[in-house]
Formats: structure tokens, C-alpha cells, sequence
């Protein structure tokens, strides 16, 4: 009787598309780069969300954001619903289920305890010896801080990887060393070259929680998340991975300028806003510093982010090919299915932004997406619209085990002949956190991106083919009446299954 298959899927987080090695933009992935020469790689991986939380619900659900819940950060997924998803799914079908490293399934910053083990205020009633279950996971080593805009908490608010770091009573310390800039000074406040030694830093901790789960895998089949939080802002990388990236040789944003002009009205309301200091969860700010404000990107300061950028995604690189090589060595990686993606991207300098909100450029719809294992041909690249909200469909697909009905669709026919038309996204945008209020529905097609706001029947359009740097907005050109019938008709085709949004219950 042949194996069941275990199910590594392996994310990072504002990772743009093009930012892997295969894109052919410079970053050195190799591991990456080998899934892909071993597998499949999906060029057109379209985030149903640019943010965290959202993203992340539709993942482990796959569900459209409108289906869950979970419209925005500061929204927490009911815990039914988390536990029907993915890894409750394969837990039911006889799978060790085990989540290791961000998970933001729940908000952080809260107005009041939740009760939730990744909320601040409600981290203390989860100590030490706590391993979950959570959102279906059976065993999870979780971390409440993953980026570095945020103060040190001591103990009792902190989970694994807090613990973890506060080895001999050194926590704070280490967080804050983090922090200090090393070596050649950068010129732009949200990038440095960190100060603390790179095995104190969360991608080598989550590499090797990731091995010892391996090597500790008795023949049971597995279903893990391994989540790397990098590389979301604020850029830091330790050496060897800071200094990797020379400023002047990187590829920084082809269109840096900010260009506000036959753009939708809502980007100049988001800009103006967010050069306003933002007062939101302000009292967990790393150094009063407000982490949300971009600051001034020129050329040297875009090189600078970008030599970071890259550096932290190499390092994350590395730690990747260290799960596969734990892996291989333990006799699992020919009945491994391994899925690599992000939540969502980055516009890193695109149009003069930097971070991310409510503008869906490529930098920040996009995102990488990988798939290796049993059953899955080599060296394939498909160029198809897909979503991360297929990867629970597609792996429950491959592994032959029964699965509720989602919005995702498994890949296997797109290895095999088949063909995708199209992708969504959808963002209920709030005023009090984002300056404006929308209906934000983005379509993916295989030649447009549109996104409109149901609210006011504004958008824009891009002809992705003949303009992939989104320069030339189509929305109220007449000539495009027909294709712009045809892609709200795609976003109209959305399951009808919406429901409440969840209660805002924090900022992040």
C-alpha cells in the first residue's frame, strides 16, 4: 500500500513575486530555484489579500476574505472556522498536524484580551509548556512579535520564540541588539544591518524547529506550516545576509515616482494620510518610531532597502534548503509534497510607495508560488491566474483525502493540460485604519489586472501584456467598455456565500 504523502507548506511573508531567483530579478534563491527545477513554479500567484491577516485566514481556509471573516488585520477568524481548514482537514484524515513560526491568525495589537495566544493581552494564560492545538494544528510554536516595530515584552508576554531568545534572562537585550545598526550606515530608517548574531534571528530558529520536527517524525504522515515572517518590514538582515547585497548592483523599482495623476481617487487619500502620524497601537512602537510612514525613497535609499530586501529573502533561502536537506536525509522528501508561497507582496519602491495599502500593483497582488513532490512533473512553469487560496484543495487533491468545499481549486490540472481564467481579491478597506472606506474587488486575468470600489464604481484598469508596469490606467478608456463587462462579470461570479464581517477587535 503506498504511503499517504506528507504536506510541508512552507510561506514567507510580503514577499513579492518577483523576488525569487527564477524571476530573473538577482535574488539568490537556490533552494527556491530547486523546488522550481523540481517541480512546478505558477507565475501569476495572485494574494486574495494585501494584508496579513486576511491572507493568512484564506490560506488555512480556502475561502475568499468576504467567506471568512476576516476582511482586514485587527480581525480575528472564528476558531470554527480555522479548525474546518486546513489542518484540521488533514488531522481528521489521520495526519500529525504542526504549525512553526508566524502564524497571525489572530490580532496582536488588541483593545482588550481576546483570549486568543497571539494577542498580547492574553498571551499570559498560554505558558511555556503550551504546544495548542490552535486553528486545527495539533503542535504549535508560535512567536508573538515577529517584526522588529514592535517593543520588547518580557514573560508572561511572550510565547515560543520570545522564550526562546530570553535564554539566560537575555531577551530584551537581544531584541534591542536587533535593532542596532552595524557596518556601513543605510539611508532610509526602515532597513539596517542588524547587530544581533543571525542564529538569534527568527528564520534560523524556525529552520531548525522545522528539522527537529522532521527528525522526529515517526512514520505518521505530516501536515506542516512553516511560516517565516521575513521579509516584512523593517528590513533588518544579520551578517552574512546584510552585506550579500551591494546597493549599486541591485535591481531597484523601474518607476519609483510617486504618480497620483489618472490614478483612482482613493491612492492621493490613502498618501496624504499616511504622511500623518499614525496614532494606531502607537504605545507598542519600537523606539516611539511610527514604522508605518515610508520616508523618503531616493535612489540611495532604494537601493539600500532593496540590498536588505533581497538579503533577507536569501536568508530565509537557506534555511529552506536546510528543511529539505533534513528531509532527504530522513528518507521523506521523495513523499514530501513541499508548496512554497507568500501571504502578499511589497511595492518596494513601485510608484513611489513602499509597504503596502489599498493600491494592488503587481509588486503586492503577486507572489511566489512553488510545488514539489510525488505525482508532480519537473521544470514546469505555468503562467495561468492562480491564488494561494488553492494550496488546501491542491494538497488535499494530491494526498487523496476528503475535503470540504472551498473556493480553491486544486493545480493538478493546470499541470496536465487544463487552464485557469482568472483570480479575486477583495478588501473591505476602513476608514479608521486605511483613511478610506471601499469595496475593493480586484480581478487577475491572464492579460488585465481591475480593481474598482463597489461603493463609487471607480477603478483601474491595466492591459498586463503591453503595460506591466501599470502605467497607463484603462478604467474609463471607452475602448476597453467590453473588457471591462467581461472582468466584472469575473468578479461577480464569486461564490454568493459571504459573511458578517468579523468584529474589529485591535489594529494589527
Amino acid at each position: 500500500m503506498q504511503k499517504r504523502p506528507n504536506i510541508l507548506l512552507i510561506t514567507t511573508d510580503q514577499h513579492r513575486g518577483d523576488c525569487i531567483g527564477a524571476e530573473g530579478r538577482g535574488v539568490n534563491t537556490p533552494n527556491l530555484d530547486r523546488i522550481a527545477q523540481n517541480g512546478v513554479r505558477f507565475s501569476t500567484c495572485t494574494t486574495p489579500h494585501p494584508m496579513c491577516q486576511a491572507a493568512r485566514a484564506s490560506i488555512l481556509t480556502g475561502l475568499l476574505p468576504y467567506s471568512h471573516g476576516v476582511r482586514d488585520n485587527g480581525r480575528d477568524l472564528d476558531e470554527a472556522l480555522g479548525a474546518a481548514g486546513f489542518a484540521g482537514t488533514f488531522g481528521k484524515a489521520g495526519y500529525d498536524t504542526q504549525f512553526i513560526g508566524k502564524a497571525h491568525l489572530s490580532s496582536q495589537q488588541t483593545f482588550e484580551p481576546t483570549g486568543r495566544p497571539e494577542c498580547y493581552k492574553s498571551a499570559q494564560s498560554f505558558g511555556p509548556d503550551w504546544t495548542g492545538g490552535y486553528m486545527g494544528f495539533d503542535k504549535v510554536q508560535l512567536m508573538l512579535r515577529p517584526h522588529h516595530h514592535t517593543q520588547w515584552y518580557d514573560a508572561p508576554e511572550t510565547l515560543h520564540y520570545e522564550n526562546w531568545l530570553d535564554q539566560g534572562g537575555q531577551g530584551r537585550a537581544r531584541w534591542d541588539l536587533a535593532k542596532d545598526r552595524e557596518g556601513r550606515e543605510t539611508a532610509h530608517f526602515q532597513c539596517w544591518r542588524s547587530a544581533l548574531p543571525d542564529p538569534w534571528h527568527s528564520s534560523p530558529w524556525i529552520g531548525d524547529r522545522a528539522i527537529e520536527m522532521i527528525e522526529n517524525q515517526d512514520e505518521t504522515p505530516f501536515m506542516a506550516w512553516v511560516s517565516f515572517p521575513d521579509p516584512h518590514p523593517p528590513f533588518l538582515a544579520a551578517a552574512p545576509w546584510g552585506d550579500m547585497y551591494q546597493g549599486r548592483d541591485v535591481e531597484i523599482a523601474k518607476n519609483p515616482k510617486l504618480d497620483l495623476e489618472n490614478r483612482p481617487w482613493w491612492h492621493k487619500r490613502f498618501v496624504d494620510d499616511r504622511a500623518k502620524p499614525i496614532k494606531l497601537g502607537e504605545e507598542h512602537n519600537a523606539g516611539g518610531i511610527d514604522w508605518g510612514q515610508k520616508g523618503e525613497l531616493t535612489e540611495t535609499a532604494l537601493r539600500d532597502l532593496t540590498s536588505i530586501y533581497f538579503g533577507m529573502i536569501t536568508s530565509v533561502d537557506h534555511q529552506v534548503g536546510r528543511i529539505m536537506a533534513a528531509l532527504e536525509q530522513a528518507g521523506k522528501l521523495d513523499n514530501t509534497i513541499v508548496i512554497f508561497l507568500a501571504d502578499h507582496g511589497e511595492w518596494l519602491g513601485d510608484h513611489g510607495l513602499l509597504l503596502k495599502g489599498p493600491m494592488l500593483y503587481d509588486g503586492l497582488l503577486r507572489v511566489p508560488c512553488l510545488i514539489q513532490g510525488p505525482g508532480i512533473p519537473k521544470a514546469q512553469v505555468v503562467s495561468d491566474p492562480i491564488s494561494t487560496i488553492d494550496a488546501f484543495a491542491t494538497a488535499a487533491d494530491l494526498a487523496k483525502i476528503s475535503a470540504p468545499d472551498t473556493h480553491g481549486q486544486s493545480w493538478r490540472n493546470l499541470w496536465t493540460g487544463g487552464s485557469r481564467d482568472f483570480a479575486l481579491s477583495e478588501y473591505e478597506v476602513d476608514a479608521k485604519r486605511s483613511a478610506v472606506d471601499m469595496d475593493l474587488q480586484t480581478v487577475r486575468s491572464t492579460r488585465y489586472r481591475m480593481s474598482i470600489d463597489m461603493y463609487t464604481k471607480t477603478g483601474e484598469l491595466y492591459d498586463m501584456q503591453e503595460d506591466p508596469e501599470e502605467m497607463i490606467n484603462l478604467f474609463d478608456d471607452p475602448s476597453r467598455a467590453t473588457v471591462k463587462t467581461e472582468l466584472l462579470d469575473m468578479i461577480r461570479s464569486r461564490p454568493q456565500d459571504q459573511i458578517p464581517v468579523a468584529p474589529r477587535v485591535g489594529w494589527h
